[in-house]
Order: C-alpha cells, then structure tokens, then sequence
C-alpha cells in the first residue's frame, strides 16, 4: 500500500475509516511483533502505519465535529 493522501480518506464514509483503521492497527500489532522476533525486513514500514493511523483519526475527528456542527 503506497502512503495515502488525506483527501483520500475524506472521500470514504466513517465506517469505511473505521474498518481501514482496524486492518491498519492490526498491522501494527503485526510490525511491532516482528520487530520484537527480529523479524522485521522493511523498518520504513512502521512509520508509514504509523502515519496513516495518524491520518485517519485526524479525518474521523474532522468528521466527527462537523456532524455536531450541523
């Protein structure tokens, strides 16, 4: 998966965000136990997850404060 861009996620519905912020935690979970095994090929990976988790609670709030708003 290439980095994504925010204006991605402010085109999908919260659910959407919601099931692509499980799959990205679990992920997570998933490069953080490699890591610990000395598993772990690609590092950058880490911080690309990290991001992108970042990047969809960022949109959820956003998403969130407007439905209060309106």
């Amino acid at each position: 998966m290439k980095t994504a861009a925010a204006s991605n996620f402010r085109a999908m519905s919260p659910d959407q965000l919601t099931d692509e912020l499980v799959k990205l935690k679990k992920e997570q979970f998933n490069l953080r136990f490699q890591k610990a095994t000395g598993q772990l090929e690609k590092t950058a990976r880490v911080r690309v997850v990290r991001r992108t988790i970042a990047k969809i609670n960022t949109v959820l709030g956003e998403k969130s404060r407007a439905t209060t708003k309106a």
